[in-house]
């Protein structure tokens, strides 16, 4: 069977290093908020671009940071709407809610996945105070228009790139993390950079929004003891740092061979039966995930397990048909629900080697 993720093997690439910086963090006897952090923070930074890094306990906390973040600074008040897409993981749609503000679903273009300035615009109301872009499965969402619109009607602008570790913006050599006024990362271990447990940061070039956030993940404090705000704790883990500072080295070139992996894919699966995702061949999709879309899924996914495929679904509901979110039932997105219904994940990593690659291929065309 071709695993759709082998996150042991992905792993075993970083043993040694993995046992050895162990070994260094257990003797050092600091295992909150220490060296390990402040370095995943630099270092991380500097691979986005940003001036600065907030390491935090998970992706979903990374959202609800920012945006408590900016209600301390009073760019927020709770009730604001959020433009947010519609067809997303649910955690986007809950970090607005958590937050005490209110999401405004928007439809995605059927293509990329993403949200659009013209569809964005249509939704923007005198409530409207932030936009909240989702690079879907590792595709970067076309920012500059975006933010264009943004200042025009004096918005925020956040990203969730939960997904979209590493993907550039060729047009102007910015990475995912630096295309907004701040982002939100999730380095659940499934990610392309991906801790053992669970992680997060944000990511920023604004000071005074670092400055609340370092003391909202911390109890709201300003020094030891000494509480400003009424904060949380939501501190990235000290020994996620050490394994993520590992892996942040190989990210880059881990993300190319998803990208080599994506282009054979794109060549070579001929199927009618299978649309596949739109790529424009550039550094601004990382391929964290490689979408296709099926009408029958369950008969598609079965007949890949009995051919020794494994897939996964990223997702079968879409947010506004949860049970949880039954306030927002009644809405209706027909291309958000159709991409949530119809949508399949195949093998994507950057270990999958090139006969299986060959046989996910063969598998597709031989539906």
């Amino acid at each position: 069977m071709i695993q759709f993720l082998d996150l042991p093997n992905i792993n075993a690439r970083f043993e040694n290093e993995f046992k050895a910086d162990f070994n260094a963090f257990l003797k050092s006897g600091w295992y909150i908020l220490g060296d390990a952090v402040k370095s995943f923070e630099n270092n991380y930074a500097s691979f986005c671009g940003t001036k600065y890094c907030v390491g935090v306990s998970n992706g979903f906390d990374a959202l609800v940071l920012i945006f408590k973040g900016y209600i301390e600074l009073g760019k927020l008040k709770k009730g604001d709407e959020v433009i947010v897409p519609a067809n997303t993981y649910i955690a986007t749609i809950l970090a607005v809610i958590e937050a005490g503000l209110t999401p405004v679903f928007v439809e995605p273009n059927p293509d990329t996945f993403n949200i659009e300035a013209p569809e964005i615009e249509s939704h923007i109301s005198s409530k409207t105070k932030a936009i909240l872009v989702v690079h879907l499965y590792g595709q970067l969402t076309k920012m500059k228009v975006i933010t264009t619109l943004a200042r025009q009607h004096n918005l925020l602008v956040i990203e969730d790139a939960a997904q979209a570790h590493g993907a550039k913006d060729e047009s102007s050599n910015l990475k995912a993390g630096n295309l907004s006024d701040a982002a939100g990362f999730s380095f659940y271990p499934s990610k392309n950079l991906g801790a053992l447990g669970d992680a997060g940061a944000i990511t920023t070039n604004d000071k005074a929004l670092v400055d609340v956030i370092k003391k909202i993940r911390n109890y709201g404090t300003s020094s030891k003891y000494v509480n400003d705000l009424l904060g949380t704790n939501n501190r990235l883990d000290e020994l996620q740092a050490v394994f993520l500072n590992i892996k942040l080295k190989q990210l880059d070139a881990d993300n190319e061979v998803r990208r080599s992996i994506a282009k054979h894919y794109l060549e070579k699966i001929k199927n009618s039966k299978i649309k596949l995702p739109f790529y424009d061949n550039s550094q601004n999709h990382i391929f964290h995930l490689f979408v296709v879309l099926v009408e029958d899924r369950d008969a598609f996914i079965q007949y890949l397990s009995a051919n020794g495929v494994q897939a996964s679904i990223h997702y079968p509901v879409a947010p506004h048909r949860q049970k949880a979110l039954h306030r927002f039932n009644h809405l209706k997105f027909p291309i958000t629900e159709i991409i949530h219904e119809t949508c399949v994940s195949i093998p994507m990593s950057p270990i999958l080697r090139a006969l299986e690659v060959k046989k996910v291929i063969k598998t597709l065309n031989d539906y």
